[in-house]
């Protein structure tokens, strides 16, 4: 494999973990299983908000309020694989 293609993957990936990670923070300090007022908790949290907030925003503003549901980090994800996917298959189709 071509090391520039694997680290795009890799990239790719470490987000779409990024993602599952801010999503599960999320929840559980939503459900105050964590305490927020932690000085660990808060900085891990505001990482994780700074660092995937850039690309969920765009997708929650074309997006329909579903009340206390969001999806925007199902949808990013689904295009991160597709995406990574699509990089894979052009690189086949044009050095292959």
């Amino acid at each position: 494999m071509n090391p520039f293609l694997w680290l795009i993957h890799t990239l790719i990936w470490l987000y779409i973990y990024v993602l599952i990670a801010a999503a599960v923070m999320s929840w559980l300090l939503a459900f105050n299983v964590v305490n927020a007022h932690n000085s660990t908790v808060r900085a891990i949290w505001d990482f994780l908000y700074r660092v995937t907030e850039p690309g969920l925003r765009p997708i929650r503003a074309i997006l329909p309020n579903l009340g206390g549901i969001d999806i925007s980090p199902v949808i990013l994800i689904i295009g991160l694989m597709f995406l990574d996917q699509l990089i894979v298959w052009l690189y086949v189709q044009i050095f292959a």
